[in-house]
């Protein structure tokens, strides 16, 4: 196997100096037309490729990025790596994936990884059990940015892009209570969640600008694992306000709550309707289902999550000593009817 052509080799068959030979191919002005286009001609004719460590030493970054997700075994998050990786590779930047599985000592390893590996900027979505942040509040000492997405950690000053799951909660609530329901109850996810409170915060208003009370013990938590779902859902079946219409925290954790449902011999959307978030497209593949759910857009947020640190990127190497302020980008949910129902 034939060793790479070198700067070196091009100067010295050409009788040039290796800066003349360097400037040359990065289209110096200070470097004439002619011997310009000789240069490039004889390292086309030689096949010579930039040496990618060099240039990553000379500008001071790698040109990776780090990706830390829960699981990309869910739909959301592998729809969102595909507009990271589209975004990334329109830049000329590679990813590197790393996957926490929902575990904070995991995700903290993670991090450790990607600032061992010179990562120039990081993009999260915090594990649903992460509950302690200075994991990534170490990473302002190596001069790395974060852009955290969809799970978004309880922390100030950060950059982050999330969809409004409190518009959405409502329209979720006024959805169902247009529909008859006034017992709803809410499957929703871990404390730990910044979504979680978004979502609950949109049931009470929901509640309350339909002048219904708030009750409390119609709204409860779970760790979105299907024996959690089943807990929080025999917890609300149990309840002395019988719910007849549920809003849980994404479609799998509907997919939970129906399959024990039908357990109990309850009918689908007779006896008791769900509507969830993420509208996930098994869904249509899949029996029972719920009857709406709230879409996300995880494309959308993965895409403006990667621009927005790869546009910190850009200003930190143009204007290394300016400070941007912090990126908050919020999109718009949207509740999508099921119509196979």
């Amino acid at each position: 196997m034939s060793r790479p052509v070198t700067i070196k080799e091009i100067a010295r068959l050409l009788n040039l100096s290796i800066s003349t030979v360097s400037r040359a191919l990065h289209d110096h002005p200070s470097i004439g037309a002619v011997t310009r286009e000789k240069i490039k001609k004889l390292a086309r004719e030689m096949s010579y490729e930039p040496n990618q460590n060099a240039i990553s030493f000379q500008k001071g970054k790698t040109f990776t990025i780090g990706v830390i997700l829960p699981e990309l075994t869910e739909t959301f998050f592998s729809v969102a790596i595909s507009a990271i990786e589209d975004t990334a590779y329109h830049k000329n930047y590679t990813v590197l994936l790393g996957q926490s599985h929902d575990n904070e000592q995991r995700e903290r390893q993670l991090v450790e990884k990607m600032k061992n590996n010179r990562v120039d900027g990081l993009l999260v979505s915090v594990a649903k059990n992460t509950s302690k942040y200075d994991h990534f509040e170490l990473m302002k000492k190596y001069d790395i940015p974060i852009v955290f997405f969809d799970r978004i950690p309880a922390i100030p000053n950060i950059h982050y892009v999330a969809c409004n799951m409190e518009t959405g909660t409502i329209e979720a609530v006024n959805y169902l209570l247009k529909r008859g329901h006034r017992a709803i109850g809410m499957i929703n996810g871990p404390a730990t969640l910044f979504a979680t409170n978004e979502r609950k915060e949109g049931y009470i208003k929901a509640m309350v600008k339909n002048r219904l009370k708030f009750d409390p013990s119609l709204v409860v938590n779970c760790d979105l694992t299907e024996e959690g779902t089943l807990a929080a859902l025999n917890d609300l079946l149990n309840n002395k306000r019988k719910p007849t219409a549920i809003v849980t925290f994404n479609d799998y954790v509907a997919l939970f709550a129906i399959k024990h449902s039908r357990s109990l011999n309850l009918e689908i959307n007779r006896d008791i309707e769900f509507v969830s978030y993420s509208n996930l497209p098994l869904v249509n593949y899949i029996e029972h289902i719920p009857i709406a759910s709230v879409e996300q857009f995880p494309y959308l947020q993965g895409q403006k999550a990667a621009e927005i640190l790869l546009d910190l990127l850009a200003r930190k190497e143009n204007a290394p000593d300016e400070q941007s302020a912090y990126y908050k980008s919020i999109i718009e949910s949207q509740l999508i009817e099921n119509r196979k129902q």
